[in-house]
């Protein structure tokens, strides 16, 4: 799942993640499992009540890595296209 993230329309980050689930533009977000749960808990609050589904089997390393930028991800967005 997360080889979809190099292909795929997405938003890194809190603010830009948080927006896109607002806005319903989020298919699917990827929560780093060992980022700071004060930063993820509140966005997979939101993912519930929009009924996004969520990953949460990666470090914030794989999540950077994934996304092609060279410092970690604890939260990205993959968007609708």
């Amino acid at each position: 799942m997360i080889s979809e993230l190099a292909s795929q329309e997405k938003v890194i980050g809190v603010k830009q993640s948080r927006k896109a689930i607002r806005e319903s533009r989020a298919t699917r977000v990827y929560l780093a499992f060992d980022a700071d749960p004060a930063i993820t808990e509140p966005v997979a609050e939101s993912c519930q009540a929009a009924g996004i589904p969520v990953e949460t089997d990666y470090t914030m390393t794989q999540l950077g890595q994934a996304c092609r930028i060279t410092v970690g991800a604890s939260v990205v967005a993959v968007l609708k296209n």
